[in-house]
C-alpha cells in the first residue's frame, strides 16, 4: 500500500486512521473543543442599531408574469410557425399570475404604459396560501 493513500479501517477512526473518535459530548455536536460559539447581532453599516430586513433590500429577485398555460406535444411545438396561435387555459381579461422566484405572490391585469407592457397588481396572495405552495 502506498504511503500517501489513507484507508479507513472502521468508521470510528479519524482520517489518518490513528486514533478512534472521541465519544464524549463533543462528538454528539453539543459543543466544540473550543467551547460554545458566541453569536453577536449584526450591526448596520453606520454602526447604529441592529440591521433587519434592510439588509435584503438590494437583493435581486426574478419576477415573471404568466398569462396562461397549455400542454403541447413535441410535434405541436415543432409545427409552430410565424403567426401560429397558442391557446392558453385562461380567458381574455382574467388576471395574470405574478411570480417571484417561481412562487405566485399576486394577480394583476396587463396594462400598456408608454408602449410597454406592465401589470397592475389587483390582489396579493395571502401568506398562508403562499406557504402552502412551498414544498
Amino acid at each position: 500500500m502506498a504511503a500517501d493513500n489513507v484507508i479507513l479501517d472502521s468508521p470510528d477512526r479519524d482520517l489518518l486512521g490513528d486514533e478512534p473518535f472521541d465519544d464524549g459530548p463533543d462528538a454528539a455536536g453539543l459543543a466544540s473543543p473550543m467551547g460554545l460559539a458566541e453569536l453577536t447581532p449584526m450591526l448596520a453599516d453606520d454602526g447604529g442599531e441592529t440591521a433587519g430586513i434592510e439588509l435584503l433590500y438590494d437583493v435581486s429577485l426574478q419576477v415573471s408574469v404568466e398569462l396562461g398555460r397549455t400542454r403541447m406535444t413535441i410535434g405541436e411545438v415543432l409545427a409552430l410557425r410565424t403567426n401560429s396561435v397558442i391557446e392558453l387555459d385562461k380567458l381574455a381579461g382574467e388576471p395574470a399570475d405574478i411570480f417571484v422566484n417561481g412562487t405566485c405572490i399576486a394577480r394583476g391585469e396587463v396594462v400598456v404604459v408608454d408602449e410597454k407592457f406592465g401589470v397592475r397588481v389587483l390582489e396579493v396572495v395571502s401568506k398562508s396560501k403562499r406557504l402552502a405552495t412551498v414544498e
